[in-house]
């Protein structure tokens, strides 16, 4: 067993490498960029080397770096994480010329299955479905333009290198090639080192789903059940789940098989991903398609790990050092639910765009495991199993009781920056139960107890998609997220249950702190009496509450709970129970802004005026002040770089006409019309930083 290795890759990635290097009793070396130098993940290391400036291209995709660090602390193997550079053939090539083991599969594999055009070749040739398209390399845009309409709209633009949602681009029509080729080129080429592009036949509302590979040196290969990744937003998976609510033992096997077939076929061993899709229009999900196949560790692999007790992490190390598998396909089972979502730094409430800075506050939920240098590490609560590792069975965690548990995979620090630089991953939030309901229960309510402040997150969209009917019935596919919120995101649902609940909750929040501010001494009339009546104005909603002991009521409708706010808490619990319903556990970010309450809970932020009853009649007489017409301006919605410019000053435009392209995080974001006008001014240069909400240019 290797005695030192080195981790090429960042954030919660090398957070989750080390942790498992560090049970099995391996000491660790991070490498980091300036961007870097203050992570978690350096901290967590045995060793850190800085290898270069914060673009991912000039430091961690830099392979002679790699090698450099290595030598420099007598690292004896690599683990490229969930990174790029495990598709890579040069890469691994190289590490074996210096005599230094890469944690990962063999370079064949790398070259059959890494790219994903030659990848598409060899399935075919084996016999395997894969999706209509042209698998050559593309010469231009003209080029793509032919041989799209060869294929038949809408097509996938890939980048032939690409991953994590980037490099790639859905095209309706002509024009939508001619717009978005050259960026998936781009994007291809600063991600991952690649221009190539691909271009495939795109699968109307399909389900995405993806079997596990784990494979050794000495000729076994298994996979490790399916994972649901249907929910995704431009192309990038937003939640995963194993197992799979549409996947039928009949279908695991076959698919199964035929993606362990696969990798034989090239000779694969360590961690590795078939993605497969499986047309809307064919309810058997017999008809599946081979996607392509990602030869190292995918972001999702807690839910497999969760659901089957193996550490994958500790395999692919195991195996990179001529272990055998301790298991066969017969050991291999399903445990359990397991469900993941992705916190990302982006904002929902304005159409999604990467929001980078300053993690003011990060306060995530208690987790059961956690990576990380923080109190109470996730190894420490592990259960041992023989050539597994981490055992998630009822049982063997707690048994009896215990509903399931909570898996924090992060690799930000509060004070820190989510840089322009690098994906916009702060965590990855995994929960298990014994059932999907109950996994899903407990993501919501991890969820409400997530507290960022400093940029934009999507949590409160994570949990609106855990409450949907269409989410909890299982009907899933990659079109959820675009069917479900046509009009974009606006916070989650709200019942009038819940309404009444959180009217209760900021009245006797106001309660509270209006009766510690008449404890103030030296008061000239003394401690005046604080009113039991008030008027809460919630949104557009007026709610009268009386207060009791222990209770409210709501506009006549007793609502009985506690809530255990204090002056200066930001985070609360709160439990109660409308008339006759069911009792509900909420956990509340509480914020007092100004005369007003912003409770955030179940997806959904709610601003709310508490009032004393007798000032109700003076509140509706308020006139409310109209924000001002920011439309005819274009505004940046995130820190990046004006890659290009699509009109000019007197250019007539029209809704929905691109008008600059902004690049952040590796990912270029084009920026529209939202009305109809003429370009009166333009205040910003192709190449030129931008702040936030800079304006680049103003319409008549």
């Amino acid at each position: 067993m290797f005695s030192k290795i080195l981790i090429a890759n960042r954030g919660e990635i090398a957070c989750r490498v080390i942790t498992t290097a560090r049970k099995m009793g391996i000491k660790t070396v991070a490498v980091y960029s300036d961007a870097d130098a203050r992570a978690p993940f350096v901290a967590m290391a045995d060793e850190a080397v800085h290898i270069g400036p914060s673009p991912a291209a000039e430091s961690y995709l830099v392979a002679d770096k790699i090698i450099a660090a290595c030598k420099q602390t007598g690292a004896e193997a690599v683990h490229p994480g969930y990174g790029f550079l495990s598709e890579r053939t040069s890469f691994a090539e190289a590490l074996a010329k210096e005599g230094i083991a890469f944690i990962g599969p063999p370079v064949g594999a790398i070259a059959a299955m890494g790219d994903k055009i030659e990848s598409k070749k060899l399935a075919k040739e084996a016999g395997v479905n894969v999706v209509p398209g042209f698998v050559g390399e593309i010469e231009d845009t003209e080029h793509a333009v032919r041989i799209s309409n060869e294929i038949g709209y809408p097509v996938m633009m890939k980048a032939s290198a690409g991953g994590g949602g980037k490099g790639m681009r859905l095209a309706y029509s002509e024009a939508d090639v001619r717009e978005g080729f050259e960026s998936v080129k781009r994007e291809g080429l600063n991600s991952f080192g690649d221009d190539r592009v691909f271009i495939e036949k795109f699968i109307l509302n399909p389900r995405h789903i993806e079997i596990q590979i784990l494979g050794d040196q000495h000729g076994n290969i298994l996979y490790l059940n399916e994972r649901e990744c249907s929910i995704q937003r431009r192309h990038q998976k937003v939640v995963e789940e194993a197992p799979s609510p549409f996947v039928t033992p009949k279908m695991r096997k076959a698919m199964g098989e035929q993606c362990v077939a696969l990798a034989r076929a090239v000779g694969y061993y360590s961690a590795g991903t078939v993605e497969l899709i499986v047309s809307g229009a064919d309810p058997t999900g017999e008809s599946f398609y081979f996607l392509e196949m990602n030869t190292r560790l995918q972001v999702e692999h807690p839910v497999t790990e969760a659901i089957t007790g193996i550490d994958l992490v500790e395999q692919m190390i195991r195996v990179a050092a001529g272990e055998k598998l301790a298991m066969t396909q017969d050991d291999i089972g399903i445990d359990g639910w397991a469900i993941e979502n992705r916190v990302y730094a982006e904002d929902p409430y304005r159409g999604f765009l990467p929001s980078t800075g300053r993690l003011v506050h990060y306060q995530p939920p208690n987790a059961t495991f956690r990576q990380g240098p923080f109190p109470a590490p996730f190894v420490s609560s592990e259960v041992e199993t023989p050539g597994q590792g981490l055992s998630t069975s009822l049982e063997a965690n707690g048994g009896g009781d215990k509903k399931g548990y909570i898996r924090l995979d992060d690799g930000v620090y509060e004070g820190g920056e989510v840089s322009r630089f690098y994906d916009p991953m702060i965590a990855k939030l995994i929960t298990w139960a014994p059932t999907r309901d109950e996994a899903a229960d407990l993501q919501i309510e991890a969820l409400d107890h997530f507290r960022i402040k400093g940029l934009g997150h999507n949590v409160d969209f994570l949990s609106a998609i855990m409450q949907h009917p269409r989410f909890r019935s299982g009907e899933l596919t990659t079109g959820f997220i675009a069917e479900e919120y046509p009009e974009g995101f606006h916070g989650a649902a709200t019942s009038d249950e819940v309404k009444r609940l959180l009217a209760a909750v900021c009245a006797g929040n106001e309660f509270t702190l209006q009766s510690r501010a008449r404890r103030i001494s030296g008061q000239l009339d003394g401690p005046l009496p604080v009113t039991s009546e008030w008027l809460v104005k919630l949104g557009d909603e007026r709610f009268h509450v009386t207060l009791g002991e222990g209770h409210a009521v709501v506009d006549g409708v007793r609502v009985e709970g506690t809530c255990n706010w204090q002056p200066g808490m930001v985070q609360a619990e709160a439990t109660g129970k409308v008339g006759e319903g069911d009792e509900q556990r909420f956990g509340l970010i509480v914020e007092r802004i100004g005369n007003q309450w912003k409770v955030t809970t179940r997806g959904a932020a709610h601003t709310a005026l508490v009032l004393p009853q007798r000032l109700a009649r003076h509140e509706s007489l308020m006139l409310e002040k109209v924000p001002p017409d920011l439309s005819r301006l274009l505004i940046c919605p995130m820190p990046g770089m004006l890659v290009k410019l699509h009109v000019a000053e007197g250019e007539k435009v029209q809704p929905g006409q691109p008008l600059a392209t902004v690049e952040a995080m590796k990912m270029e974001n084009i920026l529209r019309a939202e009305k109809e006008g003429v370009i009166a001014k333009i205040n910003a240069a192709e190449g030129e930083s931008l702040a936030v909400d800079a304006v680049i240019l103003e319409l008549e």
